[in-house]
């Protein structure tokens, strides 16, 4: 073996295979120091480096780790729909993982938005599965461009942390095809993440890391992962069933790699399966070993504080602009009132296991300072979810009183969401609302900058507020990013990843949120966020893709031609139409006609982020795959296109549709073999049946085939009738119809095979 190789499996003991199925310690790969496989460091993301101060002893402190740059989360990062800038990001994070000797940062997490109560919305991407796995798959392919692994988590529907642990999701095949499993499918197709971390839970009873349906037949063999796949921390419940799943690594180790090699030894688990978990892992510390062998690297600290920047001002979501009050004139006399502890000390990431130390830290006031810009400020209320205290709500109103504009900073506090726990509201803290009262009593030009990581309700207080900013969790460059936007140095352009319902009740996942007795189903399907919202006409106060800018813009000349059977292109023009440089985010949504399924109403299949000058315009061309127009079938086990017309929406929300144009495709033609139990109006529709039916009506009369009725109400219990039941409705002449059409039936389809 040369010094710059590792070994083959081949040339491992089998107690070495053993090994190499289980972490060495909490944040290290177990190495085999005798054949030159080191232990590399694996450490927490996803929204940048946390390498715990411990983490060379193997202990974990999630509040005790080694400076690095705080990006923002998925929550805001998301809404930036912008796939470039994420790749960037990626790129800053492998750099830092580079000079800490981190082999694989664990992120990023593309589990759906099911319900906004989430505690891990804040680190997750959307509702959409479109949107998340087109935005994550950046981080992925930009961590991985320097030489570092990522772990793409969490595999699968890991939806609420709610006895997340050992909850029993149950979902139907086809919202885990459409909702759940699409944009781990997509990463995976496109950017073959080196890790995948699959979830605590069970899905449809099978513990996610014993699920080899899950981690092998869907994985590994329908989506072509090349991969290793780890558990989360804990997941792992049966190390024996986790590798015969298809599981390669047990993290934090169990130290219970006997367990492996008695299996091995009496059967239990095959020797190629053991090879083939174990040589992924030699496989993959392969992969990080140039990477990691980069000896006193150290990244630009201001160059990564930029990309956070830039990061953070796209990550802002414009909802309210009443009066064009934003932006603010730095240079005007206008005297500016700053309200709210988060001014100050910024809530800038989630809580949990993604807790970063950032290696600088910019509030907004210290942002001002900085730019010299007079602003009076008072906290307002603290930050915790104590009473409120009238002293400083008095200081508050006060300051309010003699200025010109106030903004108003509220939000959520670290203890009103984490990793760890569910919300149990919408509601921000009762005390911020009373304050934003008494201060709009007395100023009517009140602007409200929030921080949260997940939605939270704004209809019964916006009235309030004549400017709304969903800033949501910034990163450390939050504070220069909202002077930016908020006095006008760019246009805001962040799109809502996530609707804004006026009511948590309003969302269909609450019949079933958090679940019961160890389970929780899944029992709105298909039907999540924007997908109900819009299909059901429910009323939501700011939609799916919905951001406002200090542009306008105009979409035209919009077309979709279709390029193959079930494929299209769509082209659009889009032009800002102000005196304000700015980007508008061109959405695609695709509506499907008449089904044999409930379908959503439209659903996002293509979007474009488009950066124009004053009054430039652009063409966007936006291609729509095969897959932009199926449903999974539970009937053919696959993903199916049927024929037929489909709208194609182009807009810059999902209720803001700027054109509809519409394009007919064929359709893929799959059907399933016809028997006595397909009904009468399967036999019509398919291809061949529909041949054999016309045949039987030609002949009616003659050899006991019966005449089909022609009144309305009995064709259509006909229709849905098996044909094996046919003599219910016709007698004995059912009976030899129905031995008419199976006997013909088998005689052409004999022949087309033949």
């Amino acid at each position: 073996m040369s010094e710059s190789s590792y070994p083959s499996v081949k040339d491992l003991t089998l107690e070495e295979k053993a090994s190499l199925t289980s972490g060495g310690d909490a944040w290290h790969l177990q190495g085999v120091e005798a054949k030159g496989i080191p232990g590399y460091m694996i450490t927490d993301g996803p929204h940048g480096l946390r390498k715990s101060l411990a983490a060379s002893t193997g202990e974990t402190d999630l509040d005790d780790s080694v400076p690095a740059t705080c990006f923002p989360p998925a929550a805001g990062l998301s809404s930036s729909w912008n796939p470039e800038l994420i790749h960037q990001v990626g790129e800053a994070m492998a750099e830092e993982c580079i000079q800490e000797k981190v082999a694989v940062i664990l992120g990023p997490g593309v589990n759906i938005k099911r319900n906004p109560l989430g505690g891990r919305c804040f680190e997750y991407w959307s509702e959409d599965p479109y949107l998340a796995g087109h935005e994550a798959v950046g981080i992925v392919a930009g961590v991985q461009s320097k030489g570092v692994g990522t772990s793409l988590k969490h595999f699968a529907a890991n939806n609420q942390e709610t006895d997340r642990l050992r909850v029993d999701a149950r979902i139907s095949q086809r919202a885990l095809r459409e909702i759940y499993l699409p944009a781990f499918e997509h990463i995976v197709k496109t950017a073959q993440p080196w890790t995948i971390m699959c979830s605590y839970n069970r899905i449809n009873g099978v513990h996610s890391a014993q699920n080899r349906w899950l981690l092998t037949d869907v994985l590994r063999n329908e989506w072509g992962f090349k991969g290793i796949v780890m558990s989360d921390w804990g997941a792992d419940h049966d190390r024996v069933a986790s590798l015969n799943a298809g599981l390669n690594l047990e993290m934090p180790p169990t130290y219970t790699d006997e367990q492996i090699v008695y299996a091995a030894r009496d059967g239990r688990i095959a020797p190629a399966q053991l090879d083939a978990m174990a040589q992924g892992m030699i496989d993959l510390v392969n992969k990080t070993r140039a990477a990691m062998s980069i000896d006193g690297y150290r990244f630009d600290v201001d160059a990564h504080d930029e990309v956070a920047h830039q990061a953070a001002i796209e990550s802002m979501v414009l909802l309210k602009n009443d009066d064009a009050i934003l932006p603010l004139d730095a240079a005007a006399s206008k005297k500016v009132a700053i309200i709210g502890e988060f001014a100050r000390t910024p809530r800038y990431q989630g809580g949990g296991s993604s807790h970063i130390t950032p290696t600088k830290m910019t509030s907004f006031l210290d942002t001002l300072t900085a730019r010299g810009i007079d602003a009076d400020f008072a906290p307002g209320f603290t930050l915790d979810l104590e009473p409120a205290d009238p002293a400083l709500e008095a200081q508050a109103v006060e300051t309010a009183k003699g200025a010109d504009v106030v903004l108003m900073f509220l939000g959520l506090p670290e203890a009103a969401e984490s990793e760890g726990f569910d919300r149990d509201t919408l509601d921000m803290p009762a005390k911020q609302i009373a304050l934003l009262e008494q201060v709009a009593a007395v100023n009517k030009n009140v602007v409200v900058v929030l921080s949260n990581g997940s939605v939270v309700t704004v209809n019964p207080w916006a009235k309030y507020a004549k400017g709304i900013l969903e800033s949501w969790l910034l990163g450390q460059a939050g504070g220069p990013a909202l002077a930016d936007v908020i006095f006008g140095a760019v246009s805001p352009s962040g799109k809502l990843a996530q609707s804004i319902p006026l009511d948590i009740n309003d969302d269909p996942s609450m019949l079933n949120w958090p679940g019961e007795e160890g389970h929780v189903d899944y029992g709105e399907g298909v039907f999540v966020g924007y997908r109900y919202y819009d299909t059901y006409g429910k009323a939501v106060d700011y939609p799916f893709g919905y951001g406002l800018s200090y542009a306008t813009f105009e979409i035209s000349e919009v077309s979709a031609t279709k390029t193959g059977a079930n494929t299209a292109c769509v082209t659009a023009t889009v032009t800002n139409t102000s005196d304000v440089d700015a980007a508008e985010t061109v959405q695609v949504y695709v509506a499907p006609g008449a089904s044999d399924v409930a379908r959503p109403k439209h659903e996002l299949k293509g979007f474009e982020k488009v950066f124009l000058k004053a009054g430039e315009s652009k063409t966007v061309t936006i291609d729509l795959d095969e897959r932009a127009f199926a449903y999974w079938s539970e009937k053919f086990g696959d993903w199916h296109v049927e024929a037929g017309e489909y709208g194609i929406e182009v807009g810059t929300a999902s209720r803001d549709i700027a054109a509809s144009v519409n394009v007919t495709l064929d359709g893929d033609n799959k059907s399933l073999p016809l028997n006595e139990w397909s009904t009468y109006g399967e036999w019509e529709s398919d291809p061949v049946g529909g041949k054999v039916v016309a045949a039987a009506i030609a002949a009616a009369g003659t050899n006991g085939l019966p005449t089909l009725p022609d009144n309305a109400m009995m064709r259509m219990f006909l229709q849905s009738m098996p044909i094996n039941s046919l003599p219910t409705l016709l007698g004995e002449g059912g009976k030899t119809l129905a031995s008419y059409l199976l006997d013909e039936y088998a005689k052409l389809t004999k022949n087309i095979t033949e």
